[in-house]
This record gives C-alpha cells, structure tokens and sequence, in this order.
C-alpha cells in the first residue's frame, strides 16, 4: 500500500479506545437507565445480527435516549423484527435502490454541481446551512419523486428532523403534522412518490393503515438526516486538515470507492442504536433485565483494533473494510445506497473543481453516550474553497 494514500489521526478522536481495550461491553447511563454498551466489533456485530435475542419490535426505544417524547408512532421498517420487518421493507426498498440507476445519479451529479458552484462562487460558505443541508434535502426529494421545491420546507428542519440542535425541545409535532398532510393529500390523488406507493402498498392480504405510513414516512425523514449532513460536513473538513489527501484522490480515481467507506467507518455518522432484551440476558458479563435494552456502538466497533490496521489514522485504500456504520445483519440501513452516492459525487466533484479547502469557523456537535464524548459534524463550519 502506498504512503500518500495513509494520513495521521487527530489525537483522541476515539473516546472508546482505553474502555474498549479493557472490556467487550460497560454498562452506561443514559438518562437513569443502565444500558450495557457493547464497544468491540465482534459483540456489536454479533448483536446486531441475532434479532431474536436482541429485538428491535420495541416502538421508540431503538434509538438511545428514547423518542417518546418527539414521535408518537413506531418507526417502520426498523422497530420491528423479521418475518415482518422484511415484508415491511420490501414495501419502500425500490425508492432506496435508485441509486443504482443511471437516471438517478445524473440527477445527483446534476444537484452536486449545483449546490458545489454556488459554494464556490459565494465563498466563505457555511457549509452546514448553505451546502449540506440542502444537498441531504433536495437529493431525498429526488430519491422520494418529489419535486425538489419541495425540500424547501425540509431544508427550514435544520440539522434534525425530531429535535433542536440543543436537543432539549421536540421538533417532532411539526414533522408529524408534515407527514399526515402529505399522506392526506395523496389519498386524494396518489402519485409516484412515496405517499401514493404507500397509499397503494398492501401488508399481509390489506392496505397499510395512516400509522404505518407515518412510521415509514418518519424513519425516511429522521433516520437518514443528521448523518448524511454530518458525513458531508465531516469530509469536508477532513480534507481542509488534510489537503494531501484530496491531492491523492484527485490524483488516483480508482481509490474513490474505498474511500468512500473508509470515510463512513471514520466518521461513524450513526454512533449507536438500542436493542431489547425480552426476557433478560447477560451480556459480557453485565446483566439486562427483562425488556432491558443494550446499545450496539458502531462508533466503537469501527475503531477496534483487533479488526482495524491503525484505527485511528484514515486509509483511503483500507481493504479489506468490515466496517458496520450502516449495521449488520437484517436491520442494515435501507438508506446505505443513497449516502454512499452522495459522498461519491461529493468526492468526485470535489476532485474536479477545488484545489484545496479553508476552514475559516468551525462549531462540533458534541454528543454524550452515557459518559462517552465524541465529536459528531458540525453546527457550523464556515469554509473557503480554493479552485483549481
């Protein structure tokens, strides 16, 4: 493998790192309750894929904390557990498969060049408020045969469909009463888009009821959000520390593609996801009561390094690359092709049009994962980009 594709890490990106070398799981509080966190590869993917031990039919509890208070219905595919969660997700799997179509990625390639030469000619840009966010919004408009006027609104959400940025008050009412509109609009005259395939879609012998299709709605919104945002943002400001390395892609096209995961398994946008306990367990040695939960941490996992050759440093050829930012097993993310293509343009583009990348002001996003504190994107990052 060649030097100039390897790069330095940022000292104590992995807050896990000294707990993980000591222990597969600790248990940690997230607000009063006790969950074990399991930090090692093997044990999150190991959870991750036994469903039937560790569930996900647990409405609002997956995510950590839980979403009672921002959502009132059950996310759909993901807070249920196979044969269901499979019929389930077969319903809206074709829109999430589009990436792989020509048409598709013309018109992601269009909207990256779009929103990438409006940076460039109005920089300094905040590249989380005049970049990221609409390009996460008007690419799902796309993806959803939406039109893209209609990313508008989505665009005024800001980083998180559900919450605030300080994460103290709920945005969910206003996403919900979004949703119901739309949904309500298209039994009236179901389109193409999503909401009239859900208005049409059947589940078991009979049609979908307005629940169901505001818990796969929901999911579409929040679950692909902040982490597509934070993954453009995160990469961005990855190249301006390191310039080389734009240099090296700019230089060698064949390494965009495990560089794009290689950039997933770094930034680790989802940092971790609950599973529930029905009957009580014992997990590494730390007990989960009966409905007790367990958090898989994908963040730790990706920086193991009994799996991982210099965790801490990006690789941009790393091969092989097991990492499980997008899950593993029957709950893998639905929305992995569409990020992947994303950062595809991104890179590409990036490579055609910008020398080099200046961070002028930079906000993290810090979060807390019982204890844990770890550097997730930016509320704001205000940059300059240099053409070639």
């Amino acid at each position: 493998m060649e030097k100039n594709f390897h790069f330095d890490p940022t000292p104590s990106e992995d807050p896990f790192h000294k707990a993980r070398q000591q222990h597969q799981a600790v248990e940690c509080d997230f607000a009063g309750e006790k969950i074990p966190m399991l930090l090692s590869h093997a044990a999150v993917r190991e959870a991750a894929r036994d469903w039937k031990r560790f569930s996900s039919d647990a409405p609002f509890r997956v995510p950590i904390p839980s979403e009672e208070k921002v959502r009132t219905t059950r996310q759909l595919p993901i807070e249920t557990d196979p044969p269901v969660h499979t019929e389930y997700r077969k319903i809206i799997e074709p829109f999430f498969m589009r990436p792989r179509e020509t048409w598709m990625q013309e018109r992601l390639a269009s909207l990256m060049a779009q929103l990438l030469d409006a940076a460039i000619r109005n920089s300094p840009v905040d590249a989380v408020g005049a970049f990221a966010i609409p390009l996460q919004s008007r690419s799902l408009a796309i993806l959803l045969g939406v039109p893209e006027s209609e990313a508008e609104e989505w665009i005024s959400w800001g980083l998180n469909a559900l919450k605030d940025e300080g994460l103290s008050e709920s945005k969910g009412a206003r996403l919900d009463s979004y949703i119901r509109r739309k949904i309500a609009e298209a039994a009236r005259d179901p389109g193409d888009d999503l909401f009239g395939t859900l208005q049409r879609a059947t589940f078991q012998g009979r049609k979908l009821d307005v629940e169901e299709m505001v818990g796969f709605v929901n999911l579409v919104f929040a679950g692909g959000r902040d982490t597509v945002i934070h993954s453009i943002t995160g990469i961005l400001n990855w190249f301006a520390e390191h310039p080389d390395g734009l240099e090296a892609l700019r230089q060698n096209p064949a390494v965009h593609q495990t560089a794009i995961e290689e950039f997933f398994r770094y930034l680790s946008p989802i940092p971790h996801l609950g599973r529930v306990s029905k009957n009580g367990d014992c997990v590494h040695g730390l007990t989960v009561p009966p409905g007790g939960r367990i958090s898989l941490c994908w963040a730790s996992a990706n920086r193991d390094e009994s799996v991982f050759e210099n965790p801490d440093q990006v690789m941009l050829d790393r091969k092989p690359n097991p990492h499980v930012s997008f899950g593993s097993g029957p709950h893998s993310c639905i929305g992995a092709l569409h990020a992947r293509a994303i950062v595809r343009q991104l890179i590409t583009q990036l490579c055609e049009k910008v020398r080099r990348i200046e961070v002028l002001e930079r906000h993290h996003c810090i979060e807390d994962l019982g204890g844990f504190r770890r550097k997730a994107g930016f509320e704001k990052l205000v940059v300059k980009l240099h053409t070639l």
